[in-house]
């Protein structure tokens, strides 16, 4: 995708994408926005990490291209914290566009002073060991989604949505379009109107009533 296609997928955010994409490749996890306010489109690079363990983390910064969005992982989510502030500093140097974490981070201060857009499934100080290789550019699977290298993910204050690489070009065009119809139907309730009627639900209401009257 364009620099100018993942802009405008991070401005329609992640609810109008993962309803254009039939609501699939959500990130389904609590995460942490560490950034308030960010909002991130990339491509995905991803990192298994041996459990409870970050050399990889450290292994994969030199192959960071700009824009991605760099993915942490383990065999098992534990609130271990596999980046910090320095390990964040050399991803922003790379210009990663953001980071999603499927364990903890340490450090939040500092990162959010650091400015780098990050999410994350917990904040922990316990720091990891640096002892066993895992595996680089491999799919991952957070909160039920597999995420292969290169999907777009999208972040915001709602979570993570994962579009499979093939389907980008036509997640974007159903989102514009769900963006447009979801304008419409805006200015219909900011002008008195109700989704009550715009949308049909009335009759299922008054029909469930009329049948509970009648038994």
């Amino acid at each position: 995708m364009t620099k100018d296609e993942l802009a405008r997928l991070s401005e329609l955010g992640v609810a109008t994408v993962y309803e254009a994409s039939g609501r699939e490749g959500l990130i389904d996890i609590p995460l942490i926005q560490i950034l308030p306010g960010s909002r991130v489109a990339g491509p995905a690079r991803t990192v298994l990490c041996s459990q409870d363990d970050n050399l990889m983390v450290h292994a994969i910064i030199e192959q960071i291209q700009s824009g991605e969005v760099l993915v942490l992982s383990m065999p098992e989510p534990r609130p271990i914290a596999l980046i910090g502030e320095l390990l964040a500093t050399q991803v922003k140097v790379r210009q990663a566009a953001a980071i999603l974490v499927d364990a903890a981070i340490r450090d939040v201060e500092e990162l959010m002073a650091l400015g780098l857009p990050i999410w994350t499934r917990y904040i922990r100080v316990r720091g990891a060991k640096k002892s066993t290789p895992g595996e680089l550019d491999v799919p991952v699977t957070i909160g039920g989604t597999l995420i292969f290298p290169g999907d777009i993910l999208v972040l915001d204050a709602d979570g993570c949505v994962c579009i499979p690489h093939r389907r980008t070009t036509d997640v974007l065009r159903a989102a514009e379009a769900r963006y447009q119809k979801e304008a419409l139907l805006r200015e219909k309730l900011i002008a008195g109107q109700l989704s009550y009627d715009l949308h049909g639900l009335r009759q299922y209401v008054e029909k469930y009533s009329r049948q509970s009257n009648e038994s």
